[in-house]
């Protein structure tokens, strides 16, 4: 199962390698309802898009059962979306946390939560041929855009792409 949280599915969505990841992940795709809410929020192609594959079972929406949201969001200064996700993961033992906020990235590595990013997610798709050098390197263009990542990121990136 992989966990999303709001940024990660949004960029995930924008960049149109959400549904790439949809049609070729055997296992669980699950958001928090807290991302879901947020997603809801806009009427913009992305929230759309999430919102239809919602719609259409391709992507679960979990509702916290547990109190730990809060702790989490105090503790490592994250958004309910990201410590909502991380009890997700944290719930469900073997998950896979998608995550591109820093402060999630390392609270995932305090508290062993095996974790991915958009970035991530891309050279996976690359590395599979889900995608070819030039659609990937466009899409991690993409990604720089709509993403807060630093120079570096995406400069390894692109060299693990083959750019």
């Amino acid at each position: 199962m992989i966990v999303f949280d709001s940024s990660t599915v949004i960029l995930l969505a924008k960049v149109e390698i959400l549904d790439l990841l949809l049609n070729n992940y055997k296992n669980s795709i699950v958001i928090p309802l807290s991302v879901i809410n947020e997603v809801n929020v806009k009427n913009t192609f992305d929230a759309l898009l999430i919102k239809k594959r919602v719609e259409e079972g391709k992507i679960e929406v979990r509702e916290i059962t547990d109190n730990q949201t809060e702790k989490i969001m105090n503790d490592f200064k994250v958004n309910i979306g990201e410590a909502e996700a991380m009890a997700l993961a944290l719930d469900n033992k073997g998950s896979l946390l998608a995550t591109d906020d820093k402060n999630a990235i390392n609270a995932c590595k305090l508290l062993n939560i095996p974790f991915t990013t958009s970035i991530g997610i891309l050279i996976r798709a690359k590395g599979k041929n889900l995608l070819t050098k030039e659609e990937a390197l466009a899409k991690l263009e993409q990604l720089s855009k709509y993403g807060r990542y630093k120079k570096d990121i995406i400069s390894d990136a692109k060299s693990k792409l083959g750019g």
